[in-house]
Order: structure tokens, then sequence, then C-alpha cells
């Protein structure tokens, strides 16, 4: 039974990687998980500096979900390579790395850092506010999305993946303008932005306001949005959003992800990506599937 899937020229074993910020840097679920077990290990998103993150409340649970408004809070990519990545590669896991930034410029410097180091593949996070533009996220404009994914792709050693933002009209058109622009493989979704009140205290429970939600909740909608971009680009798509079990990974791999990610879950269960791989080895074998390829796009 095959299970590998490839990514922009890089294999995976099995098609099941952990959701930026839900992971830690791989070390911190190591006691649980065999790292070297998963398709790869996606890193918590790096900048080129230290951020402190949000003031806190910054989580807050949801129906069938939760808000998180933790501002990417990171301790800079010089710590990543001195403590994290040496983990990860005695650990025997491929590694993608998800990169935030204010400026393109912050993403570049990140990015050109991480050229000679073992990474598989970068995640670039395009949902950060663009400090030079007003603070609308690089994601929620087709043009500035177009224009980051051109400059990273032109400075980046490893193969980038566009992490897309589902807080748009038009999911499509992001897809197409990074596609355009050189990127090699596409994530989707991250959060969507929502917000919660406190009536006791009157006022919001986050410190921020609003934050992303994550979790069941945003399932089909994430499904829905893979399907669409799927059908609409030819680069390979890592398929995310609510997934807590085989069932839910295979909807996207159905949809036309190639691989998926499994995020808030591991809030839950520490080995829920593992219990996922299990669950689609135990799916195919049911149903005499020799190769996940298969399943890849059957759905049209």
């Amino acid at each position: 039974m095959n299970l590998g899937v490839e990514i922009a020229g890089v294999s995976l074993k099995n098609p099941v990687t952990t959701g930026s910020g839900t992971f830690g840097s791989g070390e911190e679920y190591s006691e649980f998980v065999d790292l070297s077990s998963l398709g790869a290990v996606t890193t918590k998103g790096v900048a080129n500096v230290p951020w402190e993150g949000n003031p806190t409340p910054r989580v807050a649970e949801t129906y069938g979900g939760m808000l998180n408004a933790v501002g990417l809070q990171n301790p800079g990519v010089d710590v990543m390579i001195k403590r994290d990545l040496p983990f990860l590669k005695k650990a025997g896991a491929a590694v993608i790395v998800n990169v935030c930034g204010r400026t393109v410029e912050d993403y570049i410097e990140v990015v050109e850092r991480l050229s000679d180091q073992p990474v598989d593949l970068l995640e670039i996070n395009v949902s950060c506010p663009n400090v030079k533009e007003g603070g609308i996220a690089f994601g929620q404009d087709p043009k500035a999305l177009y224009e980051i994914t051109k400059a990273v792709k032109e400075k980046a050693d490893q193969p980038i993946i566009m992490k897309l933002s589902p807080n748009v009209t038009d999911i499509k058109e992001m897809a197409k303008a990074a596609e355009a622009a050189g990127s090699d493989a596409l994530s989707l979704i991250n959060t969507l932005t929502g917000m919660k009140i406190d009536i006791e205290k009157r006022d919001f429970l986050l410190a921020n306001k609003t934050g992303g939600l994550s979790g069941p909740a945003i399932k089909p909608v994430a499904v829905r949005m893979v399907y669409e971009v799927c059908s609409t680009v030819k680069i390979p798509v890592i398929g995310m959003g609510g997934i807590l079990n085989a069932e839910d990974a295979l909807e996207f791999i159905m949809a036309g992800a190639t691989a998926v990610a499994v995020g808030t879950a591991n809030f839950t269960d520490p080995c829920a990506a593992v219990k996922v791989i299990d669950g689609i080895k135990s799916y195919m074998e049911r149903h005499n599937i020799e190769d996940i390829r298969e399943l890849i796009g059957c759905v049209k």
C-alpha cells in the first residue's frame, strides 16, 4: 500500500502534516508522537526577529472550535536555526517551516537565513498584516499576494507553499495570483476571522477583539474552498481546517488535496495526526485501494 505523495518535488511518506501554530516546533510533541512517522512537521510561524505576540487573553473556546489571537509569538529565526531545526533533523522528520513577516523584506530575510538549513519546504503565512499598506493582510489582496509570492520565490532555495487566507471574496482569484507568481504549492485554509463577547463583563473576550476561528466548525467551508482551488490551479494543495479524524482528512483528499494538515485537534489529542494516518490506512485496506493517489481529487 502506498501512502506517499509529492509536493513540489519533495517526497512525503504519507499525506499528513501538522497545522502551523498547533504543534510548536515539533519537540514539544515528541514524547507523544514519533515525528518521523508523520508526512512532515510544519513548524509554528517564524519571523526575522522575536515577536512577543498579542496581549492576553488571546484564546477562547467556541462551539465546535476555538478563537485565537496569539499574534504569531515566536523566538525568531536565529533560535529556530540553533535549537529547533537540529532537533527535527535528528528526529528524522521532513520539515516545513512556516514564515511570517510584517513587510516583504521581513519574509525575504527569513527565507534567505533558511536557504542552507535542513528545511524541505517553506510555507509562507500571508495572513500577516502588511504594515506598509495600512495593515491589510498580504493574502487579502491579489496584487499584494502576487508581489510577495514573486519576491519570496526569487530568493527561496526551497520550494514555497503560499498559505491562503479564507477571509476573501473569491479564494480562486487568490490561488490563481499565487500560482501565476510562481508558488510551488498552496495550503488552505488559514483561520476565519471571528469574535466572542463576554456578556457579563460586557466586553470582548479576546484582548485583540477579533481572533482566528479554527476547529471542526470551519471544516465545511475549508473543504469547499479546497475543492474550488484544486479545480482552478495545477499546483499541489495541502488542505486543512477542522480535521479531527481520517474521515475529515479523506474529504479534503477527495476534494483534490494532495496532503492535509491536522491543526486544532492536536490541542485535544496530541496523537491526532498519527491517528489520522492510521485511519487513512484502514480506509484504504477496507476499500482495496493500493495507492493514495487513487483518492486525490476523485470527487469531481
